[in-house]
């Protein structure tokens, strides 16, 4: 089965991120379970925890339907000692809100080494600290989401995604979250049924589809290769919309949530009709 949703807001509350959710038609989503833009929140209230579960109960939400985003400002690579171990702090804490609320999955954006260290040496404490959070916190895959390579961001190659999950000592709690939109960016063309074909083969055969945990559906506004991250709608931009015809006929989709974050949440409802449509095409 495929699951289709779309980066809901959780405001007031995350509970309520099930409940919009549900109002576009969805049987996935995604949330962030704190303001993504500050490190430190308040620690999620027992009514709270409470009424996410059983929100999700009613509504037909396991885990696996549910993607968490972490926290914007998090480096997992940072260089420097103060900004790494505040980061890993962090992951650690948005690990734990995760596992609070009975999900399985975390996403994040793996790291940047911001020119004062080596990719490898990035990718290497990118995985260190993927490392450091597992054996703290039980249950909660590490989700590693691919970028479009902007400014000293890594994992826009499948080889940087391969290279930490190698180094990741416990294979069953890590994962990797592709964007459509990072994906094209970053160089690999997957505006045509061959061009997806050819990339999703590269893809298993660098990375291989096991880890693959989650999707963000996206069109791009930019061109192939530009390394520039701007999202736009599904059928519209650069991208065109083969790509969603791929995945959705394609069974190594299913089972994961596929998440829009596309640039007009007016129109979600309407984009996962569209997307259910080519199912049955």
């Amino acid at each position: 089965m495929k699951y289709i949703g779309a980066h809901v807001s959780a405001s007031g509350g995350v509970e309520n991120a099930v409940l919009r959710a549900v109002e576009i038609g969805a049987n996935a989503f995604a949330l962030f379970t704190k303001n993504q833009r500050q490190w430190q929140a308040p620690a999620l209230k027992a009514e709270t925890i409470e009424k996410f579960k059983r929100f999700c109960q009613a509504h037909g939400f396991s885990s696996a339907q549910i993607l968490p985003h972490d926290s914007y400002l998090i480096n997992l690579g940072s260089p420097e000692a103060e900004g790494l171990e505040k980061s890993r702090a962090a992951f650690i804490d948005e690990m734990h809100r995760a596992n609070q609320l009975g999900l399985t999955l975390l996403n994040f954006h793996p790291g940047s080494h911001l020119n004062k260290i080596s990719e490898s040496d990035c990718l290497a404490r990118i995985a260190e600290s993927i490392n450091i959070a597992i054996d703290a916190v039980p249950n909660v895959v590490a989700v590693i989401e691919n970028t479009a390579g902007q400014g000293s961001n890594l994992g826009y190659r499948f080889e940087h995604l391969a290279e930490i999950i190698q180094q990741v000592e416990n294979k069953k709690r890590v994962g990797v979250c592709l964007d459509t939109c990072h994906t094209f960016s970053a160089g690999y063309d997957i505006s045509s049924l061959a061009g997806c074909q050819s990339v999703f083969q590269e893809f298993d055969q660098v990375v291989g589809f096991e880890y693959l945990r989650g999707m963000h559906l996206n069109g791009s506004k930019t061109p192939l290769g530009s390394r520039k991250d701007r999202h736009d709608t599904l059928r519209e931009g650069t991208i065109g919309t083969e790509f969603c015809k791929f995945i959705m006929k394609d069974d190594r989709f299913n089972g994961i949530p596929m998440i829009l974050e596309t640039i007009n949440p007016d129109i979600w409802a309407e984009e996962i009709a569209y997307l259910r449509s080519l199912e049955k095409v």
